[in-house]
């Protein structure tokens, strides 16, 4: 049941709730040692008879032996890359670097050259995993290609070489000892911004906060999560994963995500939860498996990342028959800092994200000011608590200007806060819009088109005025099999439901939306492109509104089409970029690989 106090500002104290002073391999010891057979982790392959499973005995003793051979080679607190697809193996190294006492640095498995050679350099890894190869790249031979570049790396390993270097540990090695706010993983941003930061994320911080998540969202002891969000992501790396670890439930891995192979997990482990974006929901929702399918254990589906509308969430209650939560935070807070609770209203599913976990502080803060605002204004969504991150690593700069001195993280998203706690998201603070001085929030503006019968996704951007200083520029793509609506339509349909002033003047029908691979759409992508102007609006009005940049340019405007082609597969998360898709072909994300 939400909480029912009644607030004079936006400002959140931390409610009551149990948080517990421990570590993520206290975690795995606890359970190992209560339910030591119970089922902890399955490696989900598409072909059934080649899967493995791991007791909790099982996880916790491959884990130590991990950790001991991480020993042989390396000191506690020294940072490993661990850049490779999803697998079970993922997960026992994950568990056996933090046994280790050692720091995991997540890499995406597209990453190539330039990226991976920039965090590792940024990290100062001085050990990395691999696999040799993956889908025809070769990960080891580029590795040697860029070694002068990570003067730290002191040793590879690919999964290959796995049982040669599990070998080389000390089976009689005492571990060390872990304290709760030590570092486990440095986190790099998802990139919506294009400059990635790696957030320090302690045990403390991702056990409490997956923990906190799983509750919310119904799961009880034992539950099984059925995760096809990638690892490196705080989405499967550590809200799901920890989530399971921390109810001492099952957790179930998906190389990749793929509608169908997800379908028939939850119906082979009784899956009762799981975290999808929406782009990945609407795939499993309209999958032609899902009627077939005995679905019935399935309990909560997790939602979040991006906009979540309020039809998604009543369709999804309908035809998979569970309860829906969605999810607010950031990597900089461990992945969460609200949750909508099954039990809330269908208004309060559709339009808000919820109220914050417990023994948080958070606040929508005057961005001059940073006091509180009047519950229902617009401000910058803070957070304080034990779930901050304790920095960025090596950033002293960029974390004094995202960490106050009172201890508030800015999360740099702009809300609004009710009376009883609930907070709307109304989009980046980087990304308002300052039109003839009156700020327009995008999200607004999203979601109203969000709920358009012909557009399946839409990001609003500020476009350079002569006049205005800004104008509105909407980006959309179109549902499938849905014909292209008019200008005029349109307008008619926002003004509808806005201000006539919250009205795009320019439009741009594409076939994808470059996205990272949350699925949060890149602004900055589009505004680059805006720029170089590889993406060219229409506009309602006259020419005389043609925006700045662009006038006097040859060949007038025209809707922009990517060159990035979509994968034919839809959906994929290992990709270093991911394309948001929509138009005839149907909804997928595409990986920029």
């Amino acid at each position: 049941m939400a909480d029912a106090r009644v607030l004079e500002t936006s400002y959140w104290p931390a409610e009551p709730g149990d948080v517990h002073d421990t570590t993520v391999c206290e975690t795995l010891r606890h359970a190992a040692a209560t339910v030591p057979e119970r089922l902890a982790l399955v490696d989900c392959v598409p072909d059934a008879g080649a899967r493995e499973t791991w007791t909790y005995a099982e996880l916790l003793a491959d884990a130590e032996r991990v950790a001991r051979a991480l020993l042989a080679t390396f000191a506690p607190g020294e940072r490993i890359a661990v850049w490779a697809p999803n697998s079970a193996r993922w997960i026992v190294l994950q568990h056996g670097v933090a046994l280790a006492g050692m720091v995991l640095v997540a890499l995406n498995p597209a990453y190539r050259a330039r990226e991976v050679s920039f965090v590792l350099r940024q990290s100062g890894a001085a050990g990395l995993f691999c696999p040799a190869e993956h889908r025809g790249f070769a990960m080891r031979g580029m590795l040697d290609d860029i070694r002068p570049e990570t003067p730290e790396l002191r040793k590879i390993v690919t999964f290959e070489d796995w049982d040669e270097f599990l070998a080389g540990g000390d089976p009689g090695r005492e571990l060390p000892a872990v304290a709760p706010e030590d570092v486990i993983q440095i986190q790099y941003t998802s990139g919506t911004t294009g400059f990635p930061k790696g957030a320090m994320l302690h045990h403390k911080g991702l056990v409490n906060e997956a923990r906190h998540v799983a509750e919310r969202a119904g799961m009880g002891d034992g539950g099984v999560y059925v995760n096809a969000m990638p690892m490196y992501h705080i989405g499967g790396g550590a809200v799901t994963s920890f989530g399971a670890w921390a109810k001492r439930g099952t957790f179930v891995i998906l190389p990749g995500f793929d509608p169908g192979l997800l379908l028939e997990a939850v119906e082979t482990y009784r899956g009762t939860h799981t975290l999808v974006v929406p782009t990945m929901l609407i795939a499993v929702l309209d999958h032609p498996d899902r009627a077939r399918r005995d679905l019935t254990s399935m309990q909560t589906v997790l939602s979040g990342a991006a906009s979540v509308p309020a039809s998604l969430v009543h369709k999804t209650q309908r035809l998979l028959g569970c309860q829906f939560t969605i999810l607010f935070g950031q990597t900089e807070t461990h992945g969460v800092i609200s949750q909508t609770r099954v039990t809330d209203s269908p208004e309060d599913q559709a339009e808000t994200v919820g109220q914050p976990l417990p023994r948080l502080e958070v606040k929508i803060a005057d961005q001059v000011t940073g006091e509180p605002v009047a519950p229902g204004e617009t401000g910058e969504i803070c957070c304080r608590g034990y779930q901050n991150m304790l920095g960025y690593f090596r950033m002293e700069a960029e974390t004094a200007a995202t960490i106050d001195a009172e201890g508030w993280l800015h999360m740099g998203d702009l809300g609004s806060m009710d009376e009883r706690g609930f907070i709307r998201i109304r989009g980046r603070s980087k990304d308002m819009i300052i039109r003839g001085g009156l700020n327009i929030y995008p999200a607004e503006i999203e979601a109203a088109l969000g709920d358009h019968p012909a557009i399946e996704y839409a990001a609003v951007i500020g476009v350079p005025d002569a006049k205005w200083g800004e104008q509105i520029g909407a980006v959309v793509t179109l549902r499938a099999g849905a014909g292209r609506p008019s200008l005029e339509e349109l307008t008619t349909y926002l003004r509808s439901q806005l201000a006539p002033h919250k009205t795009p003047v320019y439009w741009a029908f594409v076939d994808e939306m470059p996205a990272t691979p949350s699925g949060k759409i890149q602004k900055f992508v589009l505004h680059k492109r805006f720029e170089e102007g590889t993406l060219r609006f229409d506009a309602v009005r006259a020419s005389s509104t043609e925006p700045a940049s662009t006038r006097n340019r040859p060949g007038g405007t025209r809707t922009m089409t990517s060159s990035i082609p979509r994968a034919d597969e839809g959906f994929d998360f290992s990709g270093s970029g991911v394309l948001i898709a929509g138009g005839t072909s149907g909804v997928g994300l595409a990986t920029a690989v």
